[in-house]
């Protein structure tokens, strides 16, 4: 394995990685955290607010793993209307408007976060620069821009289709519905039953 290869596996899944070492590290020291209370009747001062603050950054980077699954709710069945081409055009011609949403948000928050914001502001118990706590908000929307980019090239180049896998059972559930309905009245309308075959095979026999 290449490094080049090594590192875009990386790159491709920081956001789960990030996010499964965040969830089960803030969900430890909470669980120390009420033992501590609970038995010992002893409070672990910093640990709420470091788990909140880790709550905020996995907040953060599941919206860009979601964005890397195409997982985000949208409303897209005005796109159903339009041809197929017409559609993923359509499709791709929102992902741009939210490329330059982020984008803006990306120069907003690093502009707020490196030039207009209080050095002195600490966090109240770690003593920490509240900086470091804020850059998520950089981070987490270039990597969602990154990773809107990435969704919209396998479909427009590669041919590959990225799809959250519920929205996919739904439609195949919203398929299976529409085709059982026509199929209703077809068998409905069907004048000559197996029950009335029979029985006029008996007459005709007899």
């Amino acid at each position: 394995m290449s490094i080049g290869t090594t590192i875009y596996r990386v790159i491709d899944n920081i956001e789960r990685v990030i996010c499964s070492s965040l969830l089960a590290t803030f969900v430890v020291i909470l669980f120390i955290q009420i033992i501590s209370r609970q038995l010992f009747n002893h409070s672990i001062a910093w640990s709420e607010e470091l788990s909140t603050y880790m709550f905020v950054w996995f907040v953060y980077f599941g919206a860009s793993y979601a964005t890397k699954l195409a997982a985000h709710n949208r409303v897209t069945f005005q796109f159903k209307l339009f041809p197929p081409r017409v559609a993923v055009w359509s499709e791709a011609l929102a992902d741009l408007i939210w490329v330059g949403f982020n984008s803006y948000f990306v120069w907003l928050s690093y502009d707020f976060v490196f030039n207009k914001m209080n050095l002195f502001w600490k966090s109240q118990t770690l003593g920490f620069p509240m900086k470091y706590v804020y850059m998520i908000l950089p981070i987490a929307f270039a990597l969602m821009t990154f990773r809107i980019l990435q969704v919209n090239y396998y479909k427009l180049v590669k041919g590959i289709d990225i799809r959250d896998p519920e929205s996919l059972e739904v439609e195949k559930l919203m398929d299976s519905a529409q085709q059982s309905q026509a199929n209703g009245p077809a068998s409905q309308n069907d004048p000559k039953s197996p029950s009335q075959n029979r029985v006029k095979a008996g007459v005709h026999h007899g």
